[in-house]
């Protein structure tokens, strides 16, 4: 098969999978009349973490060669099966993730209990802590993560190297949650021996956070717990929170829920946030 037949299979079955899926399927409204079933390309490229060009371009043919992790997203986004999900890595050329690497495949039905969880905020990580997907309210409250790339999308770089999130920490607990980072990518590596860009990104971490660098060599353990977090949320102040860390056996995935006391000033401050953080997006 050439470059071209590539490409074009590619884009045929990317626009075929877009018109199978329903908009309210998701989350999305959808938007009265559609002069088509399925996704707009728009909303794809949303949902997928990538430009309405690029996803024009990949189904008209004009792009050649889409990386592993935009594979990956259109598949995500697409809410692929197994094989549908493989059929599309080799459509790109690309040989589908092999057992040796970090699992980035959110499972159908972890996407249903996403679709279920609407109205709360939420997001889904891999076993490295890179985000693979976040909904709407989650964006609302720590802020859109759909414009990082690369590393800016993994929590331990973004805590050493990056510019942090917007949870409080007192010293105890930013000791304990820099030792479970540092833990929890340990133990990727030893898990996925064959994943070279999580050995890229141990590298550069030790390589330019000391911190990291002395968590690292010295050996630290620990793991997540679940825990009361306070958020600083530029448009409502602060807002503290259960997050729940519940991790999906089957597929290495992190799923972490944040969710408030009923009755509480800090669930009225969630809905709020919630309230506002739809207007922004919607505008």
């Amino acid at each position: 098969m050439g470059e071209a037949e590539t490409d074009s299979g590619f884009g045929q079955a990317v626009r075929r999978w877009r018109d199978r899926v329903a908009p309210e399927d998701a989350g999305l409204s959808d938007g009265g009349h559609r002069r088509a079933p399925g996704l707009r390309r728009e909303e794809l490229a949303m949902l997928a973490g990538i430009s309405v060009d690029y996803v024009t371009r990949l189904e008209q043919g004009r792009a050649a060669n889409p990386s592993t992790q935009v594979v990956e997203a259109l598949a995500r986004a697409l809410r692929l099966a197994g094989p549908e999900r493989e059929h599309l890595f080799r459509l790109a050329g690309l040989a589908p993730p092999g057992s040796g690497t970090v699992p980035t495949y959110i499972t159908p039905s972890v996407q249903r209990m996403l679709d279920r969880l609407a109205g709360t905020p939420v997001a889904v990580y891999d076993a490295s802590l890179t985000l693979l997907t976040a909904n709407p309210p989650y964006a609302a409250l720590m802020g859109d993560p759909s414009g990082w790339r690369g590393n800016r999308r993994n929590s331990v770089w973004r805590h050493f190297l990056g510019p942090g999130t917007r949870a409080r920490h007192t010293p105890e607990s930013l000791r304990l949650f820099e030792t479970a980072l540092v833990a929890d990518l340990r133990s990727a590596v030893g898990r996925y021996p064959a994943d070279q860009r999580l050995r890229r990104l141990v590298a550069e971490l030790r390589a330019d956070s000391d911190r990291f660098g002395e968590l690292w060599d010295s050996g630290a353990v620990g793991h997540h717990e679940a825990a009361r977090k306070t958020i600083d949320h530029p448009q409502v102040g602060a807002v503290t929170l259960d997050c729940d860390v519940l991790t999906v056996a089957t597929s290495d995935l992190r799923v972490m829920i944040y969710t408030a006391e009923p009755g509480t000033e800090d669930a009225e401050r969630l809905a709020l946030l919630m309230v506002l953080g739809t207007q922004t997006l919607v505008g």
